[in-house]
């Protein structure tokens, strides 16, 4: 019988994507959520780095914004923003961004800005960048955690956000952009990689119970199924137990 959540499931699966000693640039939600799991399990030596300026940060609990105080009392540093962004991030001292989205396109575009056609009067107005576009531009690699539905993966997002591969192989060193881009798209239903030589998202690993046509249905784009995909193994005792502590104390 499964003991978990599709979204327990989707949050260990992004704690595993984090190596112990990365360099982690953390967005606020479940991006945060994961880097802390990874950070209180497999991963102990992760260097948590927020944008408010803190580096190294250990909190007790999750940080309910990127300016919640247990960040920069539980820091190894805290420097200014400017120097987050000129020193650490901008020349590829970080090596993996951790991102969320309203949308994401078939080549990992993210959208945080609007909902709709008309810019100025949208459907929705999010609530926008932060962030989140020099981290997609310059970190060495991006992990993105996000639900899976047709509402979230669109064809083309309303609007670029963050790049992604752009329009598709290419783009990224036409636009002077450093890092690697969109490694991992981790969803409540599987993982999506991009392909090595169109670099549009493709499924390679469905989570436990998932079948490959639930994440089909729930994209808004011919989603690609990888020939040889795999299954996420099952959340351990010990990561369900500390992610539903770390969220008792949110």
């Amino acid at each position: 019988m499964r003991t978990w959540t599709a979204d327990e499931m989707m949050t260990v699966a992004a704690a595993r994507a984090l190596r112990d000693g990365d360099r982690c640039f953390v967005g606020i939600g479940r991006p945060s959520t994961a880097a802390n799991l990874a950070r209180r399990t497999h991963a102990p030596d992760l260097v948590l780095i927020y944008e408010s300026g803190t580096i190294g940060a250990k909190p007790d609990r999750l940080p309910l914004s990127i300016g919640d105080g247990v960040l920069a009392e539980t820091a190894d540093a805290v420097v200014p923003v400017p120097e987050i962004f000129n020193y650490w991030l901008q020349p590829g001292r970080v090596d993996v961004g951790f991102l969320g989205a309203a949308q994401i396109d078939r080549y990992g575009n993210i959208n945080t800005t609007v909902i709709g056609d008309d810019y100025r009067d949208p459907g929705v107005r999010l609530p926008g960048a932060g962030g989140a576009p020099e981290i997609a531009a310059s970190c060495r690699e991006v992990i993105v955690i996000v639900k899976h539905s047709p509402r979230t993966f669109v064809e083309r997002v309303d609007f670029v956000t963050s790049v992604g591969f752009g329009h598709g192989p290419g783009d990224r060193a036409k636009l002077g952009l450093t890092g690697r881009g969109p490694v991992l798209v981790i969803t409540d239903l599987g993982v999506l990689e991009p392909d090595p030589e169109t670099a549009e998202l493709t499924l390679t690993r469905v989570h436990p119970g998932v079948e490959p046509a639930s994440a089909v249905a729930a994209t808004g784009w011919p989603l690609a199924v990888a020939p040889e995909l795999s299954v996420t193994p099952v959340p351990s005792p010990t990561e369900l137990s500390t992610l539903r502590l770390l969220e008792r104390q949110d």
